[in-house]
Formats: structure tokens, C-alpha cells, sequence
């Protein structure tokens, strides 16, 4: 089996829009179009088309009687779990068994001043010469953006509870699941959005870490990245215990450069409460019958 190219992806992408009258328009946006970022085997195809009527086109045979085997598909907007958007759209989610992935929707066409408002988008088809001229694709959508004040002091208020409340119960009763949950939530994306604004204010807020910080290791420095890359842990509970104290270092010195540059006030105290609370329950028994 051999893998269709890109062109002759588009080019069924294209000539499905092009035999049906419904659909007057197609778009493109995603990795696909974006020009900072390096192409590799498994970027998907991103596709909006823009249709007069949605209905017709969650008819799942007509659909792929044209573009051809899959190993599985999603319908998004038939799901419960997780709840669809729900707001008109139809969508197709298919990995076909050549190894390429088609994200395929149907929006209508009245809808097309929202839809073109993403800078990662591209025209591939326009019958009708209605959609706005675009400029050429880039991530001016996706940049970082600049903290507040507020902003900031509620991520340092999310990471400080976190680690002085929600972690130290949870790991002394030992209940990964939940642990493992707080960690990403509470630590984690806390943490991820510290790095994000301190690499913005080293890039004058030019970049994008992509989704979930997908790029982080391209912008944090070497020693940084090593470090964090050691808060992914496994479940034993000796290297869990290790990354914490790891996530406080590495939030602590980078919400203090980020506090620096805008004049804001890491809370050291708070900071410090936390971490000697959650030092003393590392040394907490677990039989014990008070925590102190």
C-alpha cells in the first residue's frame, strides 16, 4: 500500500467540492498551511467546506463512496461523549488506511466572515468569488499573548494551592488517578502557561508553543527543557516526589523572570508555606492519625 501524496489529497478534496453544487467553497486551515512549522508524515487535512445546506452532506456513504477506506471515523456532532459543539456544523473525522487523516466539516455558508477570521487559513475553492481575499497564512491568531497582572497572579494562585493542597492529601493517600490528574491540571498547565509567557517576553510575543506547548523544547533552554521533561513521571511514588519539588523550582524561577519584566510580585510567602507543608507530609507516616 502506498500513501497518497498531499497533491492528490487536495486534489480529491477539490474534486468532491467541485461535482457538487451544494458545497460553493473550500478552506484549508491547520498545520498544513502553516509556514512555521516543519512538514512530517503525519499532518492532517484540515477542511472546511462551505455549503447552503448542512443536512445532506451526514450521509456517511456518500461521503466515503468518494475519499476512500479508513481504519475509523468520527462524527463529532453524533457524540454524547464528549458533547458536539452543537452549533449547526457537521463534521467527519477520518484516518484512512493509507495512513492519511482527513478532518472534514461542513459549515454554511452564511457562516464564512466567522470562518475566515483564523490566520491559518487558505482558499482552495471559491465558485462564487465571495470570500474575502486573505492574507497569506501565518500564526498571528496563535501568538502569545501578554499576561495582566491579574492573570498572572491567578496562575501563581493555581500552581501555590495546588501544590499546598490538593497534591499533598492526594499523594499520601496515594490515589494516582486522582493525583496524576491534579499534577496535569493544577501543576502542569499552570507551569506551561508561566513558560509561555516567559519565552514571549523573550521573543517580543512573536510565537506560538502550539497546542498543549507541542513546541516548548524549541524555545526553553536546554537545561530547562532536560528538567522538565523529568516532571513526566511514571507511577512510582519516589519519582512523583522528586518532579514536585521540580515544578516548584522550575515555576518559581520562571514566574520570578516573568514578574520582573512587568513589575508583579511572585507570592514568595504563599510559595514557601506550600512547599514546607508539602515537605512535611512527604515525612508524614501513612498510618498516621493527625497531620500534625
Amino acid at each position: 500500500m502506498k500513501t497518497r501524496t498531499e497533491k492528490e489529497i487536495i486534489d480529491l478534496i477539490i474534486g468532491f467540492a467541485l461535482n457538487d453544487d451544494r458545497i460553493r467553497g473550500v478552506l484549508m486551515n491547520g498545520s498544513r498551511v502553516n509556514p512555521s512549522i516543519t512538514k512530517d508524515i503525519f499532518q492532517d487535512y484540515d477542511i472546511v467546506n462551505l455549503v447552503t445546506d448542512v443536512e445532506p452532506f451526514k450521509d456517511e456513504n456518500y461521503i466515503l463512496s468518494h475519499f476512500g477506506e479508513t481504519i475509523i471515523i468520527q462524527k463529532p456532532e453524533d457524540k454524547i461523549y464528549p458533547p458536539p459543539v452543537g452549533d449547526g456544523r457537521y463534521n467527519y473525522n477520518m484516518q484512512f488506511v493509507d495512513g492519511n487523516r482527513i478532518d472534514l466539516s461542513f459549515f454554511n455558508i452564511n457562516r464564512i466572515d466567522e470562518l475566515t477570521k483564523d490566520s491559518l487559513t487558505e482558499v482552495l475553492l471559491d465558485k462564487d468569488h465571495i470570500i474575502p481575499n486573505l492574507p497569506d497564512p501565518s500564526e498571528s491568531s496563535y501568538l502569545i499573548k501578554e499576561p495582566t497582572e491579574k492573570l498572572f497572579n491567578d496562575c501563581c494562585d493555581e500552581f501555590i494551592f495546588g501544590l499546598g493542597s490538593h497534591i499533598p492529601k492526594t499523594i499520601w493517600r496515594k490515589e494516582l488517578p486522582l493525583l496524576k490528574a491534579y499534577i496535569d491540571v493544577v501543576l502542569r498547565k499552570p507551569l506551561i502557561n508561566m513558560f509561555e509567557w516567559d519565552i514571549g517576553i523573550k521573543t517580543g510575543f512573536r510565537k506560538s508553543i502550539g497546542k498543549a506547548g507541542r513546541h516548548l523544547q524549541k524555545y526553553l533552554e536546554p537545561e530547562i527543557w532536560k528538567e522538565f521533561e523529568q516532571t513526566y513521571t511514571d507511577s512510582n511514588y519516589d519519582n512523583i516526589w522528586n518532579s514536585l519539588f521540580l515544578f516548584y523550582k522550575l515555576f518559581k524561577k520562571t514566574a520570578e523572570s516573568v514578574a520582573q519584566e512587568y513589575g508583579f510580585q511572585f507570592p514568595e510567602e504563599a510559595g514557601k508555606r506550600a512547599l514546607e507543608f508539602l515537605k512535611h507530609i512527604k515525612q508524614l507516616p501513612e498510618d498516621a492519625k493527625a497531620i500534625y
